[in-house]
């Protein structure tokens, strides 16, 4: 099964069109659970049953199949196509009753499953209750919604019978859908609320892709290195990470193997791909290495081709350039053992391949290296194959020996076994913790406590350290453990600015609450307001770890955060906001001239970046007064707000 997106929401909100949209664009399933609710609707209504026994009779006659393509979605009665039918106002006016009964939703939720089971790649599912119940693990969950009129107007322009009210049979199926005892449509604890009212179909679509990108939830692309026997395949490989990882001997065939590693390069991240050397004509071991090539070119998004240059192209080359063209996918080739200028004169013979410009490199000095990955990077396809993403929402528990962080951990594990995960392609720190704790499993990585002059330190100190700066890294929110029975130390202050300065949502939490008493209660305050005002957005828990009291507080903190970190505000709602605080509260003037503000878009999201447009430079002051304003109009608990000042020369035409 891959990747899961469940999109829950009312009727005309926009979830089948959304839905479809991205499922398409990732070249994954999609799944309409309401087409098969509107299905046992339609049989019912056609053979006059109203009970919840003959209703599962008639549909085990006649089993529901639903043809899972985002560009034409089918759904079947038995033989029968009924695609069509079930979208006629009998079974509109019915399917909330029908939905309503208990039996009928466990046989459909069992159908749900083995739909979304079969699922290679990905796929989207819409309804009402996937988040919270047909897949509450969904890599990521989004509530879409809209308020009734935009709701209603959208489904008075796709319906032809204008003397239907639309508005009244929307109003009456949010009311069943949300009160009824099975299942109810309610928001998924950790879902993404997406209020589509003034979005239109592309910004909606746009808004969750810019998510399925942000939770790498879109699949790395593999790239697969092929080639014969000792052309510096691995050599290149190590090249490309930076580190010595793959294997390389001055034997040919040391690789057997199909290894994979992750790569970032121009801020793209994808799989490299090792494999063994492939042979025309293999014998012994030799048969599997080159299956397993062969079986690479079928996983891989990107193949790259590579030949020794100094020896050429040798007619067994010839027989693996058939072997890519059939695969009929981006092919790279890369001459290697190119060191220089007259190397490379001699290798363009390798156009004689006839698999385009070869491109040259020196994998073992380096030359031309960063090329090739540019050129690589330029060629990755959108969406790739490796998912290997779970969806899980990423927290670090992080801050200086000693303040209670195992402790923490202990508690937010309660009763259940926390669970350790060999996180698939992560090679930097494997083994993190999967916890269910606040009604949701999150995983949290492990972490070592930060000392003072890490860098200075040696042996565990430093990698500690460094731990600790991988896990932040790699963590979506930050749990910084202060200990609130000591003053604030400079270490303390030092954890916090680097979660800040790596845009993560943060949680303080102030461990070892049971030891505060009234007047260290009273200097914490005044230490709060010293140290603590340029984080003021940080949400702020009060813990007894040990005692596990008050553990309760910190999931709704962790959800609070992120949804702020991953909020985008609407545009137009940005400028009508920005227009009125330069109109009240205009830029300082500099150099004898006013800047003149003309508009601004948000660029991104994790975290929220802000650029704002001007004719000249703008006061950091002022920057960080349109900041804290940004704050108080559409508020980001959590979450560090990033605004960036883009001087832009007024267009004169």
């Amino acid at each position: 099964m891959g990747v899961v997106v469940a999109i829950d929401g009312p009727s005309g909100a926009g979830k089948s069109s959304a839905a479809k949209a991205i499922a398409h664009r990732a070249g994954w399933n999609y799944l309409d659970t309401g087409a098969l609710y509107r299905a046992v609707t339609w049989l019912a209504l056609e053979n006059n049953c109203d009970e919840p026994f003959s209703i599962l009779q008639i549909v085990k006659d006649n089993p529901i199949r639903f043809v899972a393509d985002p560009t034409a979605p089918q759904v079947f009665a038995g033989d029968v196509q009924i695609t069509q039918y079930i979208r006629g106002h009998s079974v509109t006016d019915n399917v909330s009753r029908i939905s309503a009964m208990p039996e009928i939703r466990k046989l459909l939720l069992i159908i749900q499953h083995q739909i979304i089971d079969s699922s290679e790649r990905g796929i989207v599912v819409e309804g009402r209750d996937i988040g919270t119940v047909v897949a509450p693990d969904a890599g990521l969950k989004v509530f879409l919604t809209a308020d009734l009129d935009a709701r209603a107007r959208r489904r008075e322009e796709e319906i032809e019978d204008k003397s239907v009210d639309v508005k009244a049979s929307l109003g009456t199926r949010d009311s069943i859908d949300s009160t009824r005892a099975h299942s109810p449509l309610v928001k998924a604890n950790d879902a993404v609320v997406i209020d589509s009212t003034n979005l239109d179909l592309e910004e909606t679509i746009e808004r969750m892709w810019e998510l399925l990108k942000q939770r790498n939830l879109l699949g790395l692309p593999i790239v697969a290195i092929l080639g014969r026997p000792n052309v510096g395949k691995s050599t290149l490989i190590n090249r490309f990470l930076g580190r010595r990882e793959a294997i390389v001997e001055d034997v040919p065939g040391v690789t057997r193997d199909r290894i994979k590693y992750e790569c970032e390069w121009g801020g793209r991240r994808f799989i490299i791909m090792d494999t063994g050397g492939w042979e025309a004509k293999p014998d012994g071991i030799s048969v599997q290495v080159s299956a397993g090539s062969e079986l690479a070119m079928a996983d891989a998004d990107v193949l790259a081709f590579v030949v020794d240059a100094q020896v050429g192209a040798l007619d067994e080359d010839d027989i693996l350039v058939q072997h890519l063209r059939k695969a009929k996918k981006p092919t790279i080739l890369i001459g290697n053992k190119v060191d220089g200028e007259r190397e490379e004169a001699e290798a363009h013979s390798l156009w004689s391949l006839g698999l385009g410009e070869p491109r040259f490199v020196s994998a073992l000095h380096g030359r031309g290296s960063g090329d090739l990955l540019d050129h690589i990077v330029a060629v990755l396809p959108e969406v790739g194959r490796a998912q290997n993403q779970d969806g899980y929402r990423k927290v670090a528990l992080i801050g200086r020996p000693n303040v209670g962080k195992s402790s923490l951990f202990n508690a937010i594990a309660g009763e259940s076994l926390s669970i350790v995960d060999d996180a698939a392609g992560t090679t930097r720190d494997p083994v993190d913790s999967l916890l269910d704790f606040g009604g949701s499993v999150w995983r949290f990585i492990d972490t070592a406590g930060l000392k003072k002059r890490a860098h200075q330190d040696s042996g565990t100190d430093y990698y500690a350290s460094l731990r600790t700066s991988t896990a932040l890294e790699r963590c979506e929110v930050a749990v910084v453990v202060l200990d609130a029975s000591e003053p604030i130390t400079e270490q303390d202050l030092r954890v916090i600015t680097m979660v800040e300065e790596a845009g993560k949502a943060m949680v303080i939490v102030m461990n070892k609450w049971d030891l505060v008493d009234e007047d260290r209660r009273i200097a914490l305050d005044r230490e709060i307001d010293r140290h603590l005002d340029q984080v003021e957005w940080a949400q702020r828990v009060n813990i007894a770890a040990k005692t596990g009291w008050h553990r309760d507080r910190l999931a709704p903190a962790l959800r609070t955060a992120l949804d702020s970190w991953e909020r985008r505000v609407p545009t137009a709602k940005l400028n009508s906001f920005l227009g009125a605080l330069i109109g009240a509260t205009p830029p300082p003037v500099r150099g004898g001239k006013q800047p003149k503000v003309y508009y601004a878009t948000q660029a991104g999201i994790a975290p929220p970046k802000f650029v704002v447009f001007s004719s000249g430079w703008i006061e950091a002051s002022y920057r960080r007064f349109i900041e804290r304003r940004l704050r108080e109009e559409f508020k980001f608990p959590g979450t560090p707000v990033q605004v960036a000042i883009r001087v832009k020369e007024r267009d004169n035409q």
